[in-house]
């Protein structure tokens, strides 16, 4: 009996481990689409389409979270009806893309490290009992649930080698922290042109004289 549970829980931990990654995936893909937020990527232009019918063209790349950023005309999206509910920047509407697919992307490489280390605990048990030769037919139920787990993790185990590094060629590289850094210095800039107008300088209750 304790030899047919130990193979019984070795294909089955297999089995929980695909849970593990399926429920990653799930994850990432809702994940993903909350992000989008009603944007449509058009792979053909390499652009998102907003709600309203405008595009956002590919912006700069970030290597170190490995996402483009794609941004709309400051122009048009200050002019849409419904700016208020889609961004306050008034450079544009921003959108991410992760660039690696999800076998290739370092939260599915994660994710499935995690699924094979199951997989491993799952062995564990009919490898153990192994060890203490129980005979022959025994050994026989073992080695084949053993093969059967191992053959079954084969997928798990192929998307933890490291895939060749997608770079998008033609797009500035810019990290989070650059993107930070130009955006504050815009809003400076911003500020300073504004207290540059006569009519910020201009104090309450005063008029303008000729």
């Amino acid at each position: 009996m304790e030899v047919w549970l130990a193979a019984g829980y070795c294909v089955a931990v297999v089995g929980f481990a695909y849970v593990i990654d399926a429920l990653a995936r799930r994850a990432a893909s809702v994940s993903e689409g909350g992000i989008s937020g009603g944007f449509v990527y058009r792979k053909d232009h390499d652009a998102w389409q907003c709600p309203q019918d405008q595009l956002l063209w590919p912006q700069s790349f970030d290597p170190q979270n490995r996402v483009m950023r794609y941004r709309g005309a400051p122009s048009i999206c200050n002019a849409c009806p419904v700016k208020d509910r889609c961004t306050t920047s008034s450079s544009g509407r921003e959108i991410q893309r992760a660039v690696d697919s999800w076998p290739a992307s370092e939260a599915a490489r994660f994710h499935r490290g995690i699924a094979c280390t199951v997989v491993l605990l799952g062995l564990a048990w009919p490898l153990g009992t192994a060890l203490t030769a129980p005979g022959p037919g025994s050994l026989l139920v073992l080695g084949v649930a053993v093969a059967v787990a191992l053959l079954l993790s084969v997928p798990l185990w192929s998307h933890l080698r490291r895939n060749p590094v997608f770079i998008p060629e033609g797009v500035a590289h810019r990290s989070l922290d650059d993107v930070v850094t130009e955006r504050e210095a815009a809003a400076t800039a911003l500020a300073r042109r504004r207290s540059g107008y006569g009519s910020d300088r201009r104090q309450p209750g005063t008029e303008a004289t000729e």
